[in-house]
This record gives C-alpha cells, structure tokens and sequence, in this order.
C-alpha cells in the first residue's frame, strides 16, 4: 500500500505473501526494481543479515499527522498486541519458552565467553529462533539444527546460571524428536508427527478428527469456529476436553494484559462501531465463548470508518495440521487514504467478477456483499505477523460471515515498499527466459504482482459458495483446505490479470501486465520457490503446495498444445509460456475444478491435486536452481524489525505525544520484548 499509480500494491517478482485466510507465505521482493516511493531515501532499510534471513526496517508514513488520540490509539493497540507474544511461542512448541528464557540468558550474560569459536553459531541458532518465534523454521517447519555442540550449550548453561529440563535440552539437539513443526503427509498421522502445541503430545488424528466430529454433528448454517481458542487434551480418565485461552484459563496472565490495553484503546476509539468492536473482543477474551468471537468478526467487518484498524486474537489456522487452531497475531494499520481510493474499483466491482467467473453457476454467488479493500501502513505487528509478515489479509475467516456480512481485505503497503528497497540483488536475469521476458517484468512487474494481490484478496476469497448441506473446508477437505483455498484466490486473480476489464477500469496499463505476471507465477511456482527448501525435502508450507499445484497442473495440462514449454539452455532449465490465451484458459479450468471441489467437499479430488502435483519436488530441478541461487547471495527470507512507539509525557504522567523511533538492532528488540511482554511461564 503505498507505492504510486500502478504501484500501490507491489510487491516483486511474484514472491509476495498474501496473508487472506491467514496466509503467509514467501513474502519477498527479489526480482523487479523498488516502486517510486515517497518515503526518505537515505533510510536504512536492511539492518543486518544471517543465515538464511534479512531484517528489514519500515517506517510509517503519516503518523505525525494523525491526532493525539489516533497515535494513543495506535499506541494502546500496539501495546495489546506485544502482549500476547509469549503465546505464539507457546502454541509454535511446548518447549519454546523455556528454550528461549535459558538462550536469552545465555546471551546477556557477562560470564560467557564470546570470543569462543562456537560463539558465532550459537548467537546465530538464536537468531534464528528469535526469528520463527521458536526452534522449527518458521516457513519449511523443519526443526532448526544446531551448529555447536549439546557439551557447548551445557558449558554455556552452567557459566550463566541458566538451566533446560532433559526434555527440552533433547528437543535441540535430537534430530528425531518433534522434527516438523507441522506435518501434512497424508501417509502419517499428521497429528503426531507434528510438533506443533495445539494437541496433547498423546493424541492421534482419529481422536481429534472424532472429537470435532461429534461437535458439528448439528453445527448448522452459522457454526461456530470449534477448538480456535484451546487446547485439546487428555484427562486423567483418558475423555478429551478443551483448555480455552481465556481471562482465568489458559495464557490468563498474557490475557489480561492483553483486555486491559484494549480497555485504553476503547476511551480513544474513533468511532461508535469500533468502540463496540473492543467491547465484543475484550468480552471474548473474558469469556472464551466463540459465539462472541462471531459476533466480534461482524462487527469488525462492518466497521470501515476510520483511519485506524487492527487484527488481534488467534486467527490463521495454518499451523495448526487440522485447521482448527488459531495463532496469536496482531497487527495494527493506518489508512492510506490516497492508495485506497486508487484501488477502490476492484471492491466495487465485485459482483461482475463473480458473474463472469469460469466456475460453475451453482458455485456463484447471487449476491457478493460487503467486501472492502483497503492500502494501510502497518504501525506495529505482534505474534504470528512478526517478525515474517504477510503482506496482504483477508478476514474474517468463517465461510458464512463472509457470505452474509462481508470481509475486509488491506494489503501492508509500508511493508510492501520496506521489502522492495531492501532488494539488493536480482533473481530475474538468472530465471527469465529471455530478454523480453526481463523486459516485461521490469516495466510491469509492479502492477502486475499489486493487481495479483488485490484480486486474490478482495475477489479470491470473497468468491463462489458452498453447497448447501456442505460442511466447511476443514471438514470436507481436511489438512488439504488451506492449500486448497489460497489456490483457490490464486487463480481468481491469474484469470482475471488478463481479461481487458481491468484495463478498462484504468488499473493495469495493457494486457502485457497480465503476461508478466504468467510468467512470474509459473518461474516461481516450478522453479524459484525451491531455492526456500532444504535438499531432498518436499513442500509443506500451503502457499507453497498451492502455488507449485498451480504451476505444474497447467504445464502438464497444457503439454499437448506446448502452452508451457520447458527448456534447456547453456545447462540451465527455463520455463517459457508460448500462449498466454491458452494459459488463461487452463487456469479457468482449475478454477472451476477447486471451486467444485471446495463447494461439494471433495476430500478425494483436493487429495488428488495437491499430492499429484502441490506437494513433491522434482529433485534433479530443485538441486539446479539451488546451485543457481546460491551465487546470487540474497536471502531468501526477509523480516522485520519493528518501530518504537515511545509516549511523551506531562509531570503528571499524562500522554502529550507519541514520537516514533526506528531501531536497527534485531537482538535487543528481540530482548527488550522478552523483558516488558514476558508475562507467560515457561510451561504452559
């Protein structure tokens, strides 16, 4: 959001993150030119560089210019969100906490020696899991391993005065325990094999699939969103209940700090609606009962007004195996009116997208309600958003509060321009084709990938229906509904990136706009995404699956006209699109097929797309363009280091202002945080 003209919601090179439903996926900009931008060019925007990751500044145009009670309202949410941090390390891994508390120690204390060789791959381990908020990456799932030794660590432990129990001094250094933080293999039992702590470490997928079973037994046209909020664990007597994340349950201590700066942020509300928008969420805090939680999304959807908004609760289901259990997240926004308005037409203009969607009529929507878009400037963001973020959302998630109320869908236009000029090198000459495919990105690629963007979030998601008796995605289509839905959103917008209406309404130059982002789309859907996955690993991540599906369904659809062709030259693989026409076409087809399958709940057809073509990697390719990446020396992962909102204060310790400061050191925000939102015990 906050690019120009054609730019206000670019990202690069198709390797954006769109974050609807929750997603987040390769959110970096690495193969086009940074958008013009109005913000200080002589910003640093990287702070610094590790592994396989960069941290990233952003800043946040027009906070100077908000009132004294917008900055405390946006002060007082950024608050709440920083406040419920511990949980996103707690429900990433039962033992992160803890694992986090004694590395931290370790860090600071004055008792170790840090000239030690093993020094630098230490700090580089914690680095790496302040980054995934926990010890499995935060994107491949893959536990991280460590470069030093466990006799290293326990050297280290004695000399600080820190201690890890056995079990959690085992999780980091035994490669065979809880390996994957989420695992989606269908030939396991996703539920055990994935280390993730939603689940009691004893329990199968039958059980859990059986106990939601007998919940939405009568669930009706309005379910509510079972075990989003809770843990599901075993009793003494061996039954199955909930522990819910509530005031007085679960995360009670990082709760309440949560309720009571929500409870700051409701005496500055902007507006009636969102004043009862924080009552309703404060409520649902208090309580648990999912039923406010419904009542909350409604209200938040339906309130647009306003130049300031906000997500925060436990939201996206990706890192749960199941789908049923949200992550902490929070991220607060400010409106770019200018950019919005700009954009504005595709939210209007819903209705005739849906009417002329490839999918079947039964699957349409006779009447696509409350949709509206926005660019805002992300002022602070907490929890799963933080540091990797998502670069566009979508929300609320229930299927029938979107039907009949609406959704709200922003894209992080800050964010978008941070990862833009933080791109120092290029992919793009060593994946193109040719010289008129590196043309056509670097003159389009903007538009292209802002337009992909906003069509996947404001058209995507809002689109086509279920049948009536069907059940939700997680029931129907099970661990395959996420992958299943961002293709889904992914395909609305590829259709459309070439039909002349969006030239007509002014918001892409010409249909080679469209072609460019065909061909960014297939480059990373076959080839550049791998150069994120480890050597002989398959895909995991949804985003991921979605995207590979994607791109290999159409070349091998398309095999027999040559609408993708694959070739070899000078030693090196490329994928080259001979007709765009005939690619729209087939991306039609696959729209109308996933839309068939989510409307009718076809487990065995979403099972057939993802496991035939979503989730293995041809492994002679992905060693090729790992070989290839590696001499370009750019990160794969970007994220970021947030702001600081620092409160000006009167003698009698009113606020007066709110002045912003822009850190550039990822490991003391990192312990800052731990120090001032701590507010969780280890074990949980």
């Amino acid at each position: 959001m906050k690019n120009k003209l054609f730019v206000a919601l670019a990202l690069v090179g198709n390797m954006l993150i769109f974050s609807c439903k929750g997603e987040k996926t390769d959110n970096q900009p690495t193969e086009t030119t940074p958008p013009e931008t109005t913000q200080s060019d002589d910003f640093k925007w990287v702070a610094e560089k590790f592994g396989d990751k960069k941290m990233i500044r952003y800043q946040i145009p027009g906070f100077d210019h908000l009132s004294l009670n917008q900055k405390k309202l946006v002060y007082f949410l950024a608050q709440a969100g920083y406040s419920g941090r511990d949980i996103i390390w707690d429900t990433n891994y039962r033992y992160n906490l803890e694992i986090r508390k004694a590395l931290e120690q370790i860090y600071t204390s004055d008792k170790v020696d840090k000239s030690a060789a093993d020094w630098k791959n230490f700090e580089l381990y914690l680095k790496d899991v302040w980054f995934s908020n926990g010890i499995h990456h935060h994107y491949s799932y893959d536990k991280f391993v460590p470069k030093f030794s466990q006799a290293y660590l326990e050297q280290q432990l004695q000399n600080a005065g820190a201690s890890l129990s056995k079990e959690a001094l085992r999780a980091i250094f035994d490669p065979n325990m809880d390996k994957k933080k989420v695992s989606v293999d269908p030939d396991h039992d996703i539920i055990k094999a994935s280390a993730v702590n939603f689940y009691d470490p004893t329990l199968t997928q039958k059980e859990v699939e059986d106990f939601y079973k007998k919940k939405m037994v009568n669930a009706g046209d309005e379910p509510i969103s079972y075990g989003l909020n809770s843990k599901l664990v075993r009793n003494p007597d061996g039954s199955l209940s909930e522990k819910v994340w509530k005031l007085g349950g679960m995360y009670s201590p990082a709760i309440k700090e949560i309720i009571g700066w929500l409870e700051k942020a409701k005496t500055v509300a902007e507006n009636d609606g969102q004043r009862k928008g924080f009552e309703l969420l404060i409520d649902y805090y208090k309580t648990g009962d999912l039923k406010t939680w419904d009542k909350y999304n409604i209200q938040w959807a339906q309130t647009t007004d306003g130049d300031i908004d906000y997500i925060n609760s436990f939201i996206e289901v990706y890192n749960d195996p199941k789908g049923f259990r949200g992550s902490y997240e929070s991220i607060i926004e400010i409106n770019d009116f200018e950019a919005s308005k700009r954009m504005s037409s595709v939210a209007s203009e819903a209705q005739w997208f849906e009417d002329h969607s490839p999918i079947m009529d039964a699957h349409k929507k006779k009447k696509v309600v409350g949709v509206s878009y926005k660019v805002v400037n992300a002022a602070a963001e907490s929890g799963d958003s933080s540091p990797s973020t998502p670069i566009g959302v979508n929300l609320p998630n229930a299927e029938w509060i979107r039907s009949t109320h609406g959704s709200k869908s922003v894209s992080l236009g800050n964010l978008i321009e941070a990862y833009a000029k933080s791109s120092a090198g290029t992919i793009l000459e060593e994946f193109a084709y040719d010289q008129a495919e590196i043309d056509r990105e670097k003159k389009y690629g903007d538009v292209a990938d802002k337009m992909h963007t906003a069509l996947h979030e404001v058209i995507g998601h809002a689109s086509g229906k279920l049948n009536p008796g069907v059940g939700t995605p997680k029931e129907t289509v099970k661990n395959y509904a996420s992958a299943l839905e961002e293709a889904r959103a992914d395909l609305v917008g590829l259709y459309y990136l070439m039909d002349p209406k969006l030239v007509e309404l002014g918001l892409i130059p010409s249909l080679e706009a469209g072609k460019a982002s065909y061909d960014g789309y297939i480059r990373n859907g076959l080839m550049t995404q791998m150069r994120r996955i480890t050597p002989g690993k398959d895909l995991e991540e949804a985003h991921m699956r979605n995207r590979q599906m994607v791109a290999l369904w159409a070349y091998e659809k398309g095999k027999k006209d040559n609408v993708i062709e694959k070739i070899k030259k000078d030693g090196k693989t490329y994928f080259h699109i001979n007709d765009y026409d005939k690619l729209r076409k087939l991306f039609g087809d696959l729209l109308r097929e996933t839309q068939r399958i989510k409307s009718e709940g076809d487990y065995k057809g979403a099972k057939y797309l993802f496991e035939t073509f979503g989730r293995k990697l041809d492994q002679d390719l992905h060693k090729e363009v790992l070989v290839r990446s590696e001499k370009l020396h750019i990160a794969p992962y970007g994220g970021f280091i947030n702001p600081e909102l620092v409160p000006i204060k009167d003698k009698d310790g009113h606020i007066t202002d709110i002045k912003v400061e822009y850190p550039d050191n990822f490991a003391e925000q990192m312990l800052s945080y731990s120090r001032r939102y701590g507010f969780l015990p280890t074990k949980n």
